[in-house]
């Protein structure tokens, strides 16, 4: 008996012992590589408080020990000596996590130029940063518009914060309301996380624009030209019904946070990933397809121009007044084009006004005619119409409109949407756009219907 009992005692050892070493090998890199990552974006992109960034962005990540380096300009991160990862910034591609397995780190030829050439403040809003003090149109209701933005920013949970950082709303045109944390204002740069995807499909639009992608062609993938994955379309792509397999969990060790944080190229790890259903079987909300799409621009970019991380901030970004926008690249060079996008507030709110107007700004077509309608028409396979190419979307279940996620939101809202509470929100029937900026830390203190329908009581009925 006592035999057993020591045989049993052994085996739980050993169990124990196993799962510790899986945890030090998969899960602590992934732990210092996040840390690492973000806080180099938090310090260098967004220039906020070192402090600030560790005791609100990385709060969850207590084992986790940091140390950044100013002149360098490099973040470290380790626990306890183990699992040390290293993000490394660099102006106009941001921060990048450095794989060590692949001895080197990516970077175009020529570093795009992101500093604004005339003081932003000079020219007025939209396309720069100089607002009028006019008065609110008279249907707007300015006492109950700004109790929605002291509820947005307060903290009713004592055990969960939202952290509110930045609202704005556009009312046709005009900035009717702005609201920043404390250090937080108007030229900082905040993440957008999967907001990243709405800009990732724009720059498709772009090229399709251009000639150089038709989205109904099969995605020129040459690892796929010898499958069945071959005959994927750009189109399923956008629509996340391409049928490959994915783990879209974010908390652990999961696809989504290997690809992010523990390999040099978050697009090749989504591009070997097998075929888990009947392609355009089912619609799977899969930041794999965003990140591949991702690749397909630069690839598509480099046969014209070597310094393709000049393409964004070119032919999108400098257009439409999003001067400090930044797209971050992997080890790879690649644009990691599912979740890592900086701005400010209001580049964010530009970049909705953008498609509130049906992809034209300043008299000038950026984006293909029909564009707007392409990416905000319901994927066939999703829920109650809510996602359409890239966007979110309010527009309900085919045949029945009132079947959707919102039923008492307007069915024409379509949106950005990003981890912890980000979002750009486009209401073509108010002439509106909501942008929140935040750090929510779950979906019980920040609901975006909440905010919304706060914002639309604010307008009085014409």
């Amino acid at each position: 008996m006592k035999k057993k009992v020591i045989f049993s005692v052994l085996i739980a050892l050993l169990i124990g012992l196993s799962y510790g070493i899986y945890y030090l090998k998969n899960a602590l890199p992934i732990a210092t590589g996040y840390s690492a990552k973000i806080l180099c974006s938090c310090v260098f992109l967004s220039e906020r408080n070192e402090n600030s960034c560790l005791e609100q962005d990385l709060s969850k990540f207590g084992i986790v020990t940091t140390q950044v380096d100013y002149e360098e300009k490099t973040v470290s991160a380790t626990v306890h000596g183990f699992a040390e990862r290293t993000a490394i910034y660099r102006e106009g591609l941001g921060c990048t996590l450095i794989i060590e397995d692949e001895k080197k780190l990516a970077q175009p030829k020529l570093t795009p130029n992101f500093k604004f050439q005339t003081s932003s403040d000079t020219i007025p809003w939209p396309m720069g940063d100089k607002t009028e003090q006019k008065p609110l149109p008279p249907e707007i209701d300015k006492a109950k518009l700004n109790a929605v933005l002291d509820n947005a920013f307060s903290e009713p949970l004592p055990d969960a914060k939202r952290y509110t950082r930045a609202i704005i709303v556009v009312y046709k045109n005009q900035i009717i309301a702005e609201r920043y944390a404390d250090g937080i204002n108007e030229n900082t740069c905040l993440t957008g996380w999967s907001m990243a995807k709405s800009v990732t499909g724009t720059l498709i639009g772009l090229l399709a624009k251009r000639g150089k992608l038709d989205i109904n062609d099969r995605a020129p993938i040459p690892k796929w030209a010898n499958d069945s994955r071959k005959e994927i379309t750009i189109d399923q792509l956008m629509r996340m019904s391409s049928g490959l397999q994915f783990e879209e969990v974010y908390g652990g060790v999961s696809d989504a946070t290997n690809m992010l944080f523990n390999s040099y190229s978050a697009a090749d790890f989504a591009i070997d990933k097998p075929l888990h259903t009947e392609i355009d079987g089912e619609w799977y909300y899969s930041s794999a397809t965003t990140n591949i799409l991702g690749k397909l621009v630069g690839e598509t970019v480099k046969k014209d121009r070597k310094d393709y991380m000049n393409f964004p901030k070119e032919e999108l970004f400098n257009k439409i007044g999003m001067h400090r926008a930044v797209m971050e690249v992997d080890a790879s060079g690649n644009i990691v084009g599912s979740s890592f996008m900086y701005a400010t507030a209001r580049d964010w709110a530009r970049f909705g006004l953008l498609y509130l107007h049906d992809g034209v700004w300043n008299r000038e077509r950026i984006l293909p005619k029909g564009w707007v309608e392409y990416v905000s028409t319901p994927t066939p396979k999703a829920p109650l119409g809510k996602y359409g190419a890239q966007f979110w979307l309010n527009a309900g279940e085919q045949g029945n409109e009132n079947n959707r996620p919102w039923p008492h939101l307007p069915n024409d809202i379509f949106y950005c949407s990003g981890y912890e509470g980000q979002n750009v929100i486009i209401i073509p029937s108010y002439d509106m756009v909501i942008v929140r900026l935040g750090l929510a830390e779950n979906r019980e203190v920040y609901k975006k219907e909440e905010l919304i329908e706060g914002v639309l009581g604010a307008v009085k009925p014409s």
